[in-house]
């Protein structure tokens, strides 16, 4: 924000001081400032909405305390590289933030996080939290350095009515990869002007790539990214190359959008805004958060959502058990580890996350709520038509590798996607490019063929 003319500021200035010449002030002591980083979308004021009623409500509680509010505006992945900016630097790092799930462990690693067990061990609300929602903030040593918001799940989002178009049986349960390819290759013989499947491939669309698509094709072969009881990498995955392989025939095969627009930062904003709606795109892959930017009030209102769009489960690769797979992730509040008074920063945490401000964010975010007390609330139920088969995907969810060099790994497997996507690799060379580069990232010994 530009600063004022010099003489308004001197304006304001003077009548500050007047104000303070005839209002009690508190003591010196007590004035504190918490600062308070979050991200902040065009497409999405929820966050915003709760941290200005938890500053609100924490300041009249806590005379003498100021709540600085600092949004950064940015994407997912830019969000991430200026709050890490912050977090190196005293002068600017923040009383609390908001932290993505899979970045909790790399951040407590590098000593950036305030381990809250102490604080939470009084706190009574901790006990509504979902056990295994309160994972998503565990540090390596099996400390809590964070807290969890509300999770998330991944589905098919189809469009009915196009599916309907194309002589296709509603509703749409695919049972396998061959499944989707087949409805793709309908749509598309019916209408050659709509986009049939999406998935998201490539580093532009950063962690939605991997969360929103490839995972769920990884997994849905029986392999996996990580071995968590060996505690090492898994490369040389058939599963990983038939990942790749599928991607490419989607894109292909014109069943996706194009490359170019694969390739584009803001694609989601064409696909919640535009396509979907306008009946452009049969169905693509996204969060349960989905009708969040649909339902009134959302960047792209869309009344008719509840009717023309259906939910189904991402198919395992040949139907195999347990017939369905999805990925969950989420973001959390932590609390900085150079924080001044680290009492005062968990306080305002447990106000942001407080029943009443949950609810209310779970609902206008559609989040799926990680407080029991919201979970079973009448209002949370009827938010929006999806909310229970979203909420049933949580039995087939995988959640990506909880270490600190997770995030080195996602970024080579966007490479992957973006390689085959663009026709630079076949499947086969992209994912023997990926296990080196693994390899490169967190050292031989700690890999594991299989």
């Amino acid at each position: 924000m530009r600063r004022r003319a010099l003489s308004v500021t001197s304006l304001i200035a003077a009548a500050a001081l007047a104000l303070c010449a005839c209002s009690p002030a508190a003591p010196a002591d007590q004035a504190k400032t918490l600062k308070v980083v979050y991200q902040k979308t065009d497409s999405f004021a929820a966050l915003d909405d709760l941290f200005k009623s938890a500053k609100a409500e924490f300041e009249a509680a806590n005379a003498g305390v100021t709540v600085e509010l600092q949004p950064i505006q940015a994407n997912d992945d830019d969000y991430g590289t200026k709050l890490a900016l912050a977090l190196r630097s005293a002068s600017t790092a923040p009383d609390v933030f908001y932290e993505d799930t899979f970045k909790v462990r790399s951040d407590a690693d590098a000593g950036y996080l305030l381990k809250l067990d102490g604080h939470l061990a009084e706190w009574k609300d901790w006990d509504t939290f979902d056990d295994a929602a309160k994972a998503a903030g565990l540090g390596d040593d099996g400390g809590t350095y964070a807290v969890p918001l509300g999770t998330d799940t991944r589905a098919i989002w189809y469009n009915k009515k196009v599916l309907a178009a194309a002589g296709v049986n509603l509703p749409w349960e695919p049972k396998t990869w061959q499944d989707i390819l087949d409805t793709a290759r309908k749509i598309k013989a019916s209408d050659p002007t709509v986009v049939p499947f999406n998935m998201y491939a490539g580093k532009a669309t950063g962690e939605g790539t991997v969360m929103q698509s490839f995972y769920e094709l990884l997994y849905g072969t029986g392999d996996e990214l990580y071995d968590a009881d060996a505690k090492k990498w898994v490369v040389g995955s058939d599963g990983f190359t038939d990942s790749l392989a599928f991607l490419k025939t989607l894109y292909d095969e014109q069943l996706a959008v194009s490359p170019a627009e694969a390739l584009d930062a803001n694609v989601w904003k064409k696909v919640f805004g535009e396509w979907l709606p306008q009946g452009k795109m049969g169905a693509t892959v996204e969060g349960s958060y989905s009708p969040s930017f649909w339902q009134k009030g959302g960047s792209y209102e869309w009344p008719e959502y509840g009717t023309d769009m259906g939910v189904a489960a991402f198919p395992t690769k040949d139907g195999q058990a347990p017939g369905g797979v999805s990925m969950s992730g989420g973001w959390t509040l932590a609390v900085g580890a150079g924080t001044k008074d680290p009492g005062l920063a968990f306080k305002f945490l447990g106000t942001a996350l407080n029943q009443k401000n949950s609810l209310t964010f779970n609902i206008a975010s559609s989040q799926i709520a990680v407080r029991g007390d919201v979970a079973s609330d009448a209002g949370y139920q009827a938010a929006n038509p999806f909310v229970k088969d979203v909420s049933e995907l949580v039995s087939v969810t995988h959640y990506r590798p909880a270490t600190a060099d997770y995030p080195r790994i996602s970024a080579a497997v966007q490479e992957a996607t973006e390689a085959v996507i663009t026709g630079a690799k076949s499947p086969e060379q992209a994912a023997t490019d990926y296990d080196a580069a693994v390899a490169g990232i967190v050292g031989g010994d700690k890999t594991v063929r299989k």
